[in-house]
């Protein structure tokens, strides 16, 4: 409870996890939500639609589906700004061949930083033809994404991962 009137807050909001303000705007759009998720081990994105009794999942790609499907090495990091770009990459791939061609991004509560993991996964699903509105300014280099600040095997990774999504879909 809080205060005399005896309103309650949201549950996630109270925990930190929801901003509703947000979430009505994006909600209002009527448009299919591209939401990314950075966690403490993996990139995560999904194509989500609302539905009344619970968003509707349309597809689903994480940093696990990049070793597994597509020959990322699994000694590489899952959530670093090349593996991000991969899995928004294959997200958008695999977005286009279910039928959907637009998205908005939907990035909860993550801080927005120019050029960060988040922006490599958008950067990935507009790079695989999804269509995003964004701006040019957020997204990170060619370098950053391509993994050359990394290591050079990074790249090559990075480069043969991207031919291995393209031949699946």
């Amino acid at each position: 409870m809080a205060g005399k009137t005896g309103r309650s807050i949201p549950r996630r909001r109270k925990a930190g996890l929801t901003n509703y303000h947000r979430r009505l705007k994006l909600l209002r759009s009527q448009t299919s939500r591209a939401v990314v998720r950075v966690s403490n081990t993996r990139t995560t994105c999904q194509l989500t639609r609302y539905n009344a009794d619970g968003d509707e999942v349309v597809v689903t790609m994480t940093g696990t589906d990049l070793v597994k499907r597509y020959g990322w090495p699994s000694d590489f990091s899952r959530k670093s700004v090349p593996a991000s770009y991969l899995v928004g990459y294959a997200l958008g791939k695999s977005a286009l061949k279910s039928g959907e061609s637009e998205a908005i991004l939907d990035m909860g509560l993550a801080a927005n930083s120019t050029g960060s993991r988040v922006y490599a996964a958008l950067k990935g699903m507009i790079d695989a033809g999804l269509e995003v509105p964004h701006d040019e300014d957020i997204l990170p280099s060619e370098e950053r994404i391509n993994g050359e600040h990394i290591s050079d095997k990074v790249a090559k990774a990075v480069e043969a991962t991207q031919k291995k999504i393209e031949e699946a879909f």
